[in-house]
């Protein structure tokens, strides 16, 4: 959704209002430097956004907000649909890659199962 304003103010309103959207945050020395928008049903959870800030990137706090989102919202599977960039991040999380067949370009289903 970036650089959209827009589509990011579209979003965060849906997480201030919908109460099946959560935004969860994850700190460093007080600071949020990994953000993950998720909407959760039951046991299952399905990542809308995530996002790490460029001077944090590559030190796993992406990986440990997910994880620790499975624990904390006593979720059974926690699943991702992106493209193939972002599915090699999943894959190494201990995610299970399936391709999403459809018209579009490659997309994938990223799932985290307990």
């Amino acid at each position: 959704m970036y650089p959209d304003p827009a589509r990011v103010q579209a979003a965060l309103r849906r997480y201030r209002t919908d109460p099946d959207w959560q935004l969860h945050t994850w700190e460093v020395s007080g600071m949020p430097v990994s953000a993950a928008g998720l909407t959760v049903s039951g046991h299952a959870g399905t990542v809308q956004h995530l996002g790490t800030h460029p001077d944090h990137a590559r030190q796993g706090h992406a990986r440990a907000l997910l994880h620790s989102l499975m624990t904390a919202l006593n979720l059974g599977t926690l699943s991702a649909d992106t493209d193939g960039d972002a599915a090699d991040f999943y894959r190494r999380g201990g995610f299970r890659i399936q391709e999403i067949p459809g018209p579009w370009d490659r997309r994938y289903r990223c799932t985290l199962a307990r």
